[in-house]
Order: structure tokens, then C-alpha cells, then sequence
């Protein structure tokens, strides 16, 4: 099956989010350079025509008011068309690019992609900004100013034809094949040298995060002095390619300016000649000369787009694939009996990219206020049954079901945002005072108190200026916030200091009551919280053991004390 053109899958996007506002751009953009060409070639007239009046005497009469209201008219038509223009058009084009963000937000969002572009997000990155905004370039920079460069040939064509009808059509016929062929070859050179662009970009950027956030271990391994220089090597062929563009960008100018020579030229020979036999005068022949002046100047408008072309391009087959997944999202777990929290049925877990599966046909029932822990070496799958459960993963094969659940995970997830925001995300709707009490609850209303700002203490990225206790309460009050029936919680104490780790897992294990809780650990400490441990191997349930047996506090005593 022929695959989709993927410039027309985001031309659908443009034209079903603002398809009227883009056609009114590109008109307004058609009738701006109309009326540019119609003051200038009117004005020629007017001055040309008055300047006979002037010599012919009393013996010519001429009316000077409709022409002069004429340019009045254009000038301020001009001015206020060209407003009127760029409010549209760029209005159109954020609408359509806001759009395109959310769609993409919304696809990536989903459990299995979000998990591909988490193993390259200077990728997720670069697609959510640079390839979007090169999106702009197939309206703003080809289509309206392409609109407007085929009705300045237009005009041009039938203004001239009006003089002259083989005139007419020979100058329509020279400024598309010129302008429109100028443009369309320099596309097609720039569109490699576009390629090479993105991709440099693309790798100084992540080249640059990488020594950012690497410096220091970076340092300590004696790699910081050829990190810069691999920067530096990419810095300069970035800088080679921006080169060869502009240095094409130039070029094609000299080309549409050679060509509006050689139009003007061909055109005053050709009025020349008429005006030699008495079939047009000299204001017709100045209307002419000053419309072949500014016919081709349109076409150069298209020398940018032309040269961002290749890079539109790719933006576009990045792109468009995401588009075109108009299949509805998997969907979650479905609900078990009253009675069960989770339920799977011969559940198998298939990574793309792995050989093998990482859960195989999973047998397991877990019922309403059972504390269960996953005990298994790493890479036993205890972190991917946890994410079956949450219906972050969906089973290859089997049935999950599963209450709906609130997931600790084993890494704290915090925003550049206030504390309040960052509480926020768990409960949209909480107040003020629901806030301080999840953070009372969680042991964090003293530290944030001492900020100063209280909740509209700013962190920084990553939650930069928490400490790893404060930053893991913080995420314990997001927990608690969420008043779910069904807690997941992955390694909930991993990294922090035993005191620490004491005081959150009894804060855990106080508000756990009445609710059902599965964690993964390695940990003694975390794995005692619980009244049953499922012992995982190589994605099957190697054991299933209960409190008050021997195996169970076999088990527990053969797991890492802290």
C-alpha cells in the first residue's frame, strides 16, 4: 500500500483547523501586491500623463482628481492590507500550530510512545520545538507568498495584455517559468543542505545538554576537554552549512534580480516599438515599464521559504506519521470484581526492541486492602508489572484488570513550577488548606515554611532546591492528595538516608490503611510493609508467600537490610 504524502497529511491539518482564515491570508497577500503594483504602475501614468497635459496647453484637457484619489486609495489600502494580512495569516498559522502541539502532546502522551521517546528525549525535545515551528514556513513562506506571486503574474499578464495581447501572455508565461523556476531550483539545492542543518542542529543540541548536565562526571573522567572539542567540531560544521545556504540565498537574489532586469529590458523594447507605430502612447508605455518593474519582485519574496524548504520537508515526515494515528488509544485495565483490586489473566509483556517477553502469562489476584511486595532481582519485571497494573503497558497477550490506582514511581517527577503546582497536578481543584494537610501529612509543611514563600516556592528543574527527602515527601503528598483506593509504589524509599526512609515509610504505612498497596523493592525495610511477597524470576512468579510463614520471613531476610 502506497504510503501518504506526508506535506499533504499536514496540509489537511491547515486546512481542517483554519482552511478560511488561510485562504483569506493568501488573498489579502495577492491583493497587497496588486495593489503595490497598481500605485506604482499608476502613478507612472498619472505622472507621465500630466506631464503632457503640461506641455500640450489649454489644447489638452485632463482630469487629475480620479487618478490622484486613485493613489490615495492604493497607498492606504496597501498600507492597511498589509496589517490586515500579517494579523491572518499569522493568526491562522499559531492556531494551526497550537493544534498540531496538542495532537502531539496527546499521541505521546500514550503509554507505549511516551516510553519510546523517553529513551531519546533530546529527540521529544527537538520535534515539540524546532520541527513544529519549520512547520510554519509551508504557509508563511511558500503557499501565500506563491498565492501572491501567481497574481502578481497575473496581473501583470493581463494589465500588459490589455496593451498588447501576445505581450500579455509572453510576460505571464516568463515570470512564472522564471520566478517560479528560480524558486523551484533553489529548493531543490537547498534541500540537502537543509537535511545536513537539521541534523547538526539536532546533535549540538544534544551534544550541549549532554556537557550541561555532564560536566561534572565529565570532569572526574578526564572527558570535558574532548567534549568541548566534539562541540566545537559541531559548532563549525553547523556553521559550514549555514554558509553554503546563505551563500545560495544570495545567489538566487542575483537571479531574480537578473531576471527582473531582463523583463524590464524586453519590455521597454517592446513598448518602444508599439509606441514607434502610434498604437500606445507614452503614459500606457510608462503604465507598462513600471508593472514589468515590480512583476517579478513578488517571486523573490519566495527565496526564504525556498531555502527552508528541505527542512519544512522533514519537519513534515517526522511529523505527519503521528498524525495519521487516528486509531483511539489503548485502553486502560478494565475493573475487576468489588472484592479485587487487580486481577491478570495469563498477562504477557512484550519491549520493543528485546528479545524474549518481560512477563510471562502472569497468573495473579490481588484483593480490596491486601499490602503485597515484589521482591526479584533487576530485570526481574517488577517495575513492568507494576506498569501493566497502572495501564502505562498494555499485555501482548491475557487480560489485566485492575482498580483505578495512583503510582508512586521510583524516580520523583518534579516541575520548574510552585510547590503548589507541582501538589496540583495529583488534585486540580485543591485548595489551599487541603494542600498544607497532605504536606503536614507528609512531613514537608515545616521545610516548606521555612522558604519563606511558602507554596509559591519556585523549584527549579527537576525540583531543584528540594533535597531528596524533601523532594520524595513532596511526592508522598501528591500521593496522598490523589485519595485513590489502590496505591502503587515503586522502590518508594530508594536513595534516601535511614531515618529518613523510616519516617516516609511510616507515614506510608499510617495513611495505607483501608487501601490496597503493591510496591516493588529490594529492600527489607520496604518489603516488611507488606502481609504477602510475590517473589518474581525472569518475568514469572517464581513464589507466592504469605506473613506468618517460614518461607515469607525467609524471604524477607534474605532481601538487602537498607
Amino acid at each position: 500500500m502506497k504510503r501518504p504524502n506526508d506535506t499533504f497529511t499536514i496540509l489537511a491539518l491547515f486546512a481542517r483547523v483554519a482552511g478560511a482564515r488561510l485562504a483569506l491570508g493568501a488573498l489579502l497577500s495577492t491583493l497587497v501586491v496588486w495593489a503595490g503594483m497598481a500605485l506604482l504602475g499608476t502613478s507612472g501614468w498619472f505622472i507621465s500623463a500630466t506631464a503632457l497635459a503640461g506641455l500640450a496647453g489649454a489644447t489638452f484637457m485632463f482630469n487629475v482628481f480620479v487618478p490622484s484619489a486613485a493613489i490615495r486609495l492604493l497607498a492606504l489600502g496597501r498600507t492597511f492590507g498589509r496589517y490586515a494580512e500579517r494579523m491572518v495569516t499569522h493568526d491562522a498559522t499559531f492556531a494551526v500550530l497550537a493544534t498540531l502541539r496538542e495532537q502531539l502532546f496527546r499521541g505521546w502522551a500514550a503509554p507505549d510512545a511516551a516510553r519510546t521517546l523517553l529513551r531519546r528525549p533530546a529527540r521529544l525535545l527537538f520535534r515539540l520545538t524546532h520541527d513544529i515551528d519549520a512547520l510554519e514556513s509551508i504557509y508563511l513562506r511558500l503557499l501565500a507568498p506563491a498565492c501572491a506571486a501567481l497574481g502578481a503574474a497575473l496581473l501583470a499578464g493581463v494589465l500588459l495584455g490589455a496593451i498588447d495581447l501576445r505581450l500579455g501572455v509572453a510576460m505571464f508565461a516568463w515570470l512564472v517559468l522564471c520566478g517560479g523556476g528560480i524558486a523551484v531550483i533553489v529548493a531543490r539545492r537547498a534541500r540537502v543542505l537543509a537535511l545536513h542543518r537539521v541534523r547538526a542542529l539536532e546533535r549540538l543540541r544534544a551534544a550541549s545538554i549532554d556537557l550541561v548536565a555532564g560536566q561534572t562526571d565529565l570532569l572526574m573522567a578526564g572527558r570535558l576537554t574532548a567534549q568541548c572539542a566534539q562541540l566545537g567540531a559541531l559548532d563549525g560544521r553547523l556553521a559550514q552549512v549555514d554558509d553554503a545556504l546563505h551563500q545560495l540565498e544570495v545567489r538566487a537574489g542575483w537571479g531574480w534580480a537578473a531576471g527582473s532586469h531582463a523583463t524590464v529590458a524586453c519590455v521597454l523594447l517592446a513598448v518602444g516599438m508599439l509606441a514607434e507605430r502610434k498604437l500606445i502612447g507614452a503614459p500606457l508605455a510608462a503604465l507598462a515599464l513600471l508593472t514589468a518593474l515590480t512583476a517579478l519582485e513578488p517571486f523573490a519574496a519566495l527565496r526564504r521559504g525556498a531555502i527552508e524548504a528541505g527542512r519544512s520537508a522533514l519537519a513534515a515526515r517526522r511529523v505527519a506519521p503521528r498524525l495519521r494515528q487516528n486509531s483511539p488509544a489503548t485502553p486502560g485495565p478494565s475493573l475487576p470484581d468489588a472484592d479485587t483490586a487487580l486481577r491478570l489473566l495469563d498477562a504477557s509483556v512484550v519491549h520493543a526492541g528485546r528479545d524474549g517477553a518481560a512477563l510471562h502469562a502472569v497468573m495473579l489476584r490481588i484483593g480490596s486492602g491486601e499490602r503485597v511486595a515484589i521482591i526479584g532481582a533487576s530485570g526481574a519485571g517488577k517495575s513492568t508489572l507494576l506498569a501493566l497494573a497502572a495501564g502505562e503497558l498494555a499485555p501482548a497477550s491475557g487480560q489485566v484488570q485492575a482498580q483505578a490506582c495512583t503510582w508512586l514511581t521510583q524516580h520523583t517527577e518534579l516541575f520548574q513550577d510552585s510547590v503548589r503546582d507541582n501538589l496540583r497536578l495529583a488534585a486540580p481543584a485543591a485548595s489551599d488548606a487541603q494542600l498544607w494537610d497532605a504536606l503536614h501529612a507528609a512531613g514537608l509543611e515545616h521545610d516548606i515554611l521555612q522558604f519563606g514563600r511558602g507554596l509559591d516556592t519556585m523549584l527549579g528543574e527537576g525540583g531543584l532546591g528540594l533535597s531528596g527527602g524533601q523532594a520524595r515527601r513532596l511526592a508522598l503528598a501528591r500521593l496522598l492528595l490523589k485519595q485513590s483506593p489502590f496505591w502503587l509504589l515503586d522502590e518508594p524509599t530508594e536513595a534516601l538516608d535511614s531515618a529518613t526512609a523510616a519516617d516516609v515509610l511510616a507515614r506510608l504505612a499510617q495513611h495505607a490503611h483501608g487501601r490496597t498497596v503493591l510496591l516493588a523493592t529490594h529492600l527489607r525495610r520496604e518489603a516488611a510493609l507488606a502481609d504477602r511477597l510475590l517473589m518474581l524470576k525472569d518475568g514469572r512468579i517464581a513464589a507466592d508467600l504469605q506473613r506468618g510463614t517460614f518461607a515469607f520471613n525467609a524471604a524477607l531476610l534474605a532481601l538487602r537490610h537498607d
